[in-house]
């Protein structure tokens, strides 16, 4: 094995960084793709070229747009229950407790979650343009709790350590587990807020228009951004994939360059 020409562990280096690079390319590849399609979709605002729009599409409506607005509660919003004068129209409040127990195998404490509570509430809300009073137009979120993305913001986290007297630490030793932490959480779709929706949109009686799932089976989504952000996101990501496919193949370009080098001088000094 030492009269190896080369060191094993650079040919694995140059080897994972040609993988490497062409995973990062196909991602950047899907993403590209992604980002292509994202720019294909109509983008609207809930206003009177909507209106305009809408009534002349076949049966009143847009199969798959995007619709970009600020959060407003058709009736009253939801209270935050622990921060004061924040209002939303979707929450969720989520109390868990961390807990460890004693392995006997490995004689260490391993940590585990128990006694989740999740309590989430919505109530009506539609999308409306900015700088809008209440009488202007208006987009209906229907069944916003059926839409995938990460629209909700965490407006409180506590965490609360667990308190051990001689009594407890006693207890726990018979039982090999105990309390380590409580935590409790808060998110809101806030009253406000810029949120984009990309579904379908109908016009019904006229004026009323709704936001709902699409029925083509395209997947209806809620980012809490507006649509040109929602972009540069993407957009960023894509740089992000091209920009380690680049490096990664730099990286076993040269490494491949090296080796090659090395034996060629090999083979020049034997010669000689």
């Amino acid at each position: 094995m030492s009269d190896f020409p080369v060191n094993p562990l650079v040919l694995i280096g140059v080897g994972s960084s040609f993988a490497f690079s062409g995973l990062f390319y196909h991602l950047y590849q899907e993403k590209k793709k992604e980002l292509q399609k994202l720019k294909e979709i109509p983008t609207f605002k809930p206003d009177q070229h909507l209106v305009k729009v809408l009534k002349a599409s076949p049966h009143k409506r847009l199969q798959y747009v995007a619709v970009e607005g600020l959060v407003q509660a058709d009736g009253e919003p939801l209270a935050s229950q622990f921060v004061p004068r924040c209002f939303g129209v979707i929450q969720k409040i989520a109390v868990e407790e961390r807990w460890k127990y004693w392995n006997s195998l490995s004689r260490t404490w391993n940590s585990r979650t128990m006694n989740r509570k999740e309590t989430n509430n919505a109530v009506p809300f539609s999308l409306v343009s900015p700088g809008g009073y209440i009488n202007d137009l208006f987009v209906k979120v229907q069944n916003p709790l059926e839409a995938s993305g990460c629209y909700l913001e965490r407006v409180y986290f506590k965490l609360r350590r667990a308190e051990e007297g001689l009594v407890e630490v006693v207890v726990q030793g018979l039982s090999g587990e105990k309390p380590v932490a409580m935590e409790e959480s808060e998110e809101l779709l806030r009253v406000g807020s810029t949120l984009t929706g990309f579904g379908e949109v109908v016009l019904e009686g006229g004026q009323v228009m709704r936001l709902q799932a699409p029925q083509d089976g395209r997947k209806f989504i809620l980012v809490p951004t507006d649509h040109h952000s929602f972009l540069d996101q993407h957009e960023r990501s894509a740089s992000m994939w091209k920009t380690l496919s680049a490096v990664t193949g730099l990286t076993g370009a040269s490494l491949l360059a090296k080796v090659i080098h090395h034996l060629v001088k090999k083979q020049d000094d034997r010669s000689k």
